[in-house]
C-alpha cells in the first residue's frame, strides 16, 4: 500500500529552483541506475552525510541527499518501505531522509501518526555540514514545528499546547478558541471543515490544513 500523499506532483513538492537544479543535476541523472528502494537506500549509506537541500563550500548544486529525496518521491514509497526506512539502522541519515519524504509528501493528516512514536528518539547524528550533533527526536520535532529547513520552506503546522484536566478520574484534553471550546481524550482527532486537531497524550494537538 503506497503512503497516504498530499496530492501534489512530484514537481511541485520542493521549491522550483531546488527542484530544477536536482532534475538537471549530474548526479541524480547517474541515479537513474539505481531501479529498487534497497539500492537507494545503500546510495544513502555511501553517500549521505548531512540532510541539508545545497551542497555546501565551493561545490554549487543540489545535495546528494536531497537528489536521492526525490528519487524516492519517483519510486513512490509504500507504508512498508517507510517503516523500514525510519526504523532503519545502519545510518541516522538514511532514516532522516525517511521523514524529510513524509514531511514534504505526505497527507498533512497522517503526519503526526508518523512522527509521534519518534519523538523522543536519542540517536545522535549530524543534520547539517556543520557536524553539530542532536538527536533524531529534535530532529523530528523540529520537521514539525518549523517552516524553514535551511534554505527551503515546508508547509506550515500549527502545534500548540493545551491544558489536560481530570474529569473523574478520567485525563482529557481541552481547547478553547474564540467561538469554540474543544474536548477529547489523547489519541483521538476531531475534523471540522478542512482543519483537522489530533490530541495526543502530551496534550499537544497538531492542526493541518489541506
Amino acid at each position: 500500500m503506497e503512503i497516504q500523499t498530499c496530492g501534489k506532483p512530484i514537481d511541485s513538492l520542493l521549491e522550483k529552483v531546488l527542484c530544477m537544479n536536482i532534475l538537471s543535476s549530474d548526479y541524480f541523472k547517474e541515479l537513474y541506475r539505481l531501479k529498487t528502494y534497497h539500492e537507494v537506500i545503500d546510495e544513502i549509506y555511501n553517500q549521505v552525510d548531512h540532510v541539508e537541500p545545497w551542497m555546501t563550500g565551493n561545490c554549487r548544486g543540489p545535495s546528494t541527499a536531497f537528489c536521492l529525496l526525490y528519487k524516492f518521491f519517483t519510486m513512490k514509497l509504500t507504508v512498508k518501505q517507510m517503516h523500514g526506512l525510519l526504523k532503519h539502522p545502519d545510518s541516522p541519515y538514511i532514516r532522516a531522509i525517511g521523514f524529510l519524504y513524509l514531511r514534504y509528501a505526505a497527507d498533512p493528516k497522517t503526519l503526526w501518526s508518523w512522527f509521534e512514536p519518534y519523538i523522543k528518539d536519542e540517536e545522535e547524528f549530524s543534520p547539517g555540514s556543520s557536524g553539530r550533533m542532536t538527536t533524531m527526536g529534535v530532529y523530528v520535532r523540529d520537521l514539525l514545528l518549523g517552516q524553514n529547513f535551511w534554505t527551503t520552506r515546508f508547509l506550515l503546522l500549527l502545534l500548540l499546547y493545551v491544558r489536560r484536566s481530570s474529569n473523574a478520574g478520567r485525563m482529557h484534553a481541552s481547547l478553547t478558541l474564540p467561538g469554540l471550546e474543544l474536548e477529547a481524550q489523547p489519541r483521538t482527532s476531531i475534523c471540522i471543515g478542512t482543519i483537522l486537531i489530533l490530541f495526543s497524550p502530551e496534550s499537544l494537538f497538531l492542526c493541518c490544513g489541506r
